[in-house]
């Protein structure tokens, strides 16, 4: 048992010792993983990634990608400049790659290489579509979410291992601690994590779409037209590591008067024609 305290004393050191304040979400949050090993693991899975997909280049539609991806990646340097945090976008590499394929899926990978698939291209519906979908995206790079769930996931094993070694001569309760630990963890802890990374994704996201001159309104839209794609099939909110359809317009249609707000700031009074 003194073992197993040992354990648990030396993980909250761990956890404390290990956190890091994002500018983006003025959170301290944990950082197992350094960028320095992140960011070239993420870069050669990208790579891999593109040598296995037909990309597509020089189409409308592919610049369309790229064009909307520098006009966040831009927002969001103005936005860390303003708030103080220069020289925080030193080590992203941003990259914007079309890829040919019937997934309805987009997403940015730590340090800013970024994919979206063809199949999301009619739910975006325009280029504010994509903007919205850039921006959320964007952000999950930007917040270190990818940084946050594999630290997460670190410490969830460490607790695992812990209780087994403190229930190691109880045989019924080690038993029952396995059975009930993993269900609990998710439930109780690693979904609602993950599932607060896509509010932040969405509240960050909209800000930027509207720094770069992209109506924030339209992200609600867009969240419409992904509840109509995905028809009845979605997954109850509190076993899926995204919020419901339904959240997320809510929440879409709530924040986006803020982001407009915060734009201003930022002398943006007026977006891009939606077409």
């Amino acid at each position: 048992m003194k073992y197993i305290k040992v354990v648990f004393v030396l993980l909250i050191v761990a956890v404390v010792y290990a956190c890091a304040t994002n500018p983006f979400t003025g959170k301290k949050t944990m950082a197992f993983v350094g960028n320095d090993q992140l960011f070239p693991s993420a870069f050669a899975q990208y790579n891999q990634v593109k040598s296995e997909s037909k990309v597509i280049t020089g189409t409308s539609d592919a610049e369309m990608i790229t064009r909307v991806g520098q006009r966040i990646a831009a927002a969001a340097e103005r936005w860390l400049v303003a708030n103080g945090n220069h020289g925080y976008l030193d080590d992203y590499q941003w990259e914007y790659t079309l890829i040919e394929s019937d997934q309805v899926n987009a997403w940015c990978m730590p340090g800013g290489k970024i994919a979206f698939y063809t199949g999301i291209l009619p739910i975006a519906a325009n280029e504010t579509g994509v903007a919205a979908i850039m921006g959320h995206e964007v952000v999950h790079a930007l917040a270190n979410h990818g940084q946050q769930r594999m630290s997460a996931a670190y410490l969830q094993q460490g607790l695992a291992v812990a209780g087994n070694v403190a229930l190691a001569s109880d045989d019924q309760a080690l038993g029952i601690f396995n059975q009930s630990f993993g269900v609990v963890s998710n439930v109780a802890g690693m979904l609602p994590f993950s599932r607060s990374h896509e509010t932040e994704a969405d509240k960050v996201g909209l800000i930027l779409m509207a720094i770069a001159g992209y109506n924030p309104d339209e992200a609600a839209e867009l969240w419409k037209r992904m509840k109509a794609n995905s028809g009845s099939s979605s997954t109850p909110e509190f076993l899926s590591t995204h919020p419901s359809n339904d959240s997320r317009i809510a929440t879409l249609q709530e924040l986006a008067p803020k982001a407009k707000e915060e734009a201003k700031k930022f002398g943006v009074t007026s977006f891009r024609p939606i077409n």
